[in-house]
């Protein structure tokens, strides 16, 4: 069981899989700074300096000042704000993995189109036959 352990990591499947784990960790970090330091400055200019991640519905008694302070006090909170975040942001990661699915398919297409180096013209299997022919004349 082991050894069959070791040869499914072994395999390329699963190490490629590792690695588009951890490339896909670090890219979400990307993007959502992206999204965070400068999608939403620029849409919350457009809207009057609305901050999306900090809009909540107070869902029991009291006042605050803020998401935070709402939830620091143990208050129950519908934080749809942070829902449209999450959703830029998929949207946002979803068109650059689209982006590079295509250009990675566009790539695979062209080498498969391009057409292979024709083979150097030399004499054919007849005139070889035909030379040997006239030298065994001579």
């Amino acid at each position: 069981m082991i050894k069959e352990f070791k040869d499914f990591i072994a395999k390329g499947n699963v190490m490629d899989m590792a690695v588009g784990i951890i490339i896909g960790a670090a890219f979400t970090a990307i993007v959502g700074s992206l999204v965070a330091d400068l999608i939403n400055p620029i849409i919350s200019l457009f809207l009057g300096g609305v901050d999306f991640s900090g809009l909540y519905v107070l869902l029991g008694d009291g006042e605050f000042a803020s998401i935070a302070d709402a939830e620091e006090a143990g208050a129950a909170v519908f934080a749809y704000g942070r829902f449209i975040m999450a959703i830029i942001n998929f949207l946002i990661i979803a068109f650059v993995v689209f982006m590079l699915v295509r250009t990675v398919n566009n790539m695979k297409k062209k080498e498969e189109a391009a057409p292979e180096p024709e083979a150097p013209k030399g004499p054919s299997e007849l005139d070889i036959l035909m030379e040997i022919r006239d030298s065994l004349k001579k």
